[in-house]
């Protein structure tokens, strides 16, 4: 799987430990920066991974900032992204599971680098359940392409 990886600069270094991760667990990891030193600002590494999710230059995206809630912002402004910030295994699990999540969203200042490989793992061993959550996520495809207004009241699981 092709792995889009970018973050802000409280990210570049947990970036670097998560190309590692990603590579070691049989992934394509890329870069998507920054690799400079200094302060840079979250949306335009964000605004990167998102547009490779969405176009499908990359399978799926990992986005780091200082609490990963910036740069989750960020990429669900583009179409087909579904970006998740997660923090724990269920977080991990769930937005893979349920939400079919093609961004992942982590913190480089609340999380520790075995709990992110951890949640790395998770995230790209987890699949998509499909089934009512398939409904779900084409009814998010409509409203982003304008097919629908508010959401009409119906009995679900």
């Amino acid at each position: 799987m092709k792995i889009a990886i970018g973050s802000d600069h409280r990210g570049v270094d947990v970036k670097s430990h998560i190309l590692e991760t990603v590579r070691g667990l049989g992934h394509e990891g890329q870069d998507f920066g920054p690799n400079i030193d200094g302060s840079v600002d979250y949306p335009d590494y964000g605004a990167k991974v998102a547009a490779a999710v969405s176009g499908g230059d990359v399978d799926r995206g990992i986005l780091i900032c200082g609490t990963g809630i910036g740069m989750c912002i960020v990429a669900n402004k583009f179409d087909a992204v579904r970006a998740a910030p997660v923090h724990d295994d269920l977080t991990a699990q769930m937005s893979r599971q349920h939400n079919d999540s093609n961004v992942l969203c982590l913190s480089a200042d609340l999380i520790g680098e075995q709990v992110l490989d951890r949640l790395i793992e998770i995230w790209l061993k987890t699949e998509f359940e499909g089934g009512r959550h398939l409904r779900r996520i084409e009814k998010i495809g409509d409203i982003e392409a304008g097919r629908t207004g508010l959401a009409s009241e119906s009995a679900g699981e």
